[in-house]
């Protein structure tokens, strides 16, 4: 059984399709950029979304699809955000911001709230594969995708969450280099926060002095 899941690895490595390859590639590209602050996330992200919104209709996981028309949308706003001229002209940059307990818990009553209902209807109304764990990443993701483009220090938290369900859900429909790109988003999530977190600490600091 377990060589036989292994064929099944190495076969549809093989037959994986340079598309995805190209989405993979930019999308690793944007994450890096944005745990580094730099506004060029944005195109990348651009071009990733739009790759990606043809394989996941084809493979039918439709919420999937659906949101790569936001992270297509959030990317354009995420890069006019960016690169606007802050109110407080001394800062070089639009600062990070730490979210209140508030944020959190409306993030999380709204992403519950959405994969239950969007989860259950897609169940008993169309085909789609999976599609209570597809809401989950979906809904929490669309939220998530905003608080990147406000620099909500705590982002990338929640992008830990979202990315170690989401290899999972990539890994079960076959696209295994997708899988392992999320393996390494959950990673770089976890570095974004910490390098964002000293960041908005630096900020303080400087604020106070």
């Amino acid at each position: 059984m377990g060589n036989s899941f292994w064929e099944e690895v190495q076969a549809a490595w093989l037959a994986m399709s340079y598309w995805e390859v190209a989405a993979v590639a930019f999308a690793v590209v944007y994450v890096v950029l944005a745990a580094r602050e730099h506004v060029w996330c944005w195109p990348a992200a651009l071009l990733s979304s739009a790759i990606y919104f043809g394989l996941l209709y084809e493979a039918k996981l439709y919420l999937e699809t659906g949101l790569q028309v936001f992270y297509f949308l959030m990317a354009l706003v995420g890069w006019w955000a960016w690169t606007r001229t802050p109110k407080d002209e001394s800062a070089p940059q639009r600062p990070i911001v730490s979210m209140t307990k508030k944020e959190h818990g409306w993030s999380i009553l709204i992403g519950g709230v959405f994969t239950v209902g969007f989860g259950y209807y897609f169940s008993v109304a169309t085909d789609a594969a999976m599609p209570f764990w597809d809401a989950f990443t979906t809904g929490f993701a669309l939220w998530t995708t905003w608080l990147v483009t406000q620099k909500k220090l705590e982002n990338w938290l929640y992008w830990v969450v979202i990315d170690t369900v989401s290899i999972y859900l990539y890994f079960s429909r076959g696209f295994y280099l997708s899988a392992l790109l999320f393996v390494a988003y959950t990673v770089i999530a976890a570095v974004g926060y910490v390098q964002w977190l000293r960041q908005y600490r630096a900020q303080q600091q400087s604020a106070v002095a």
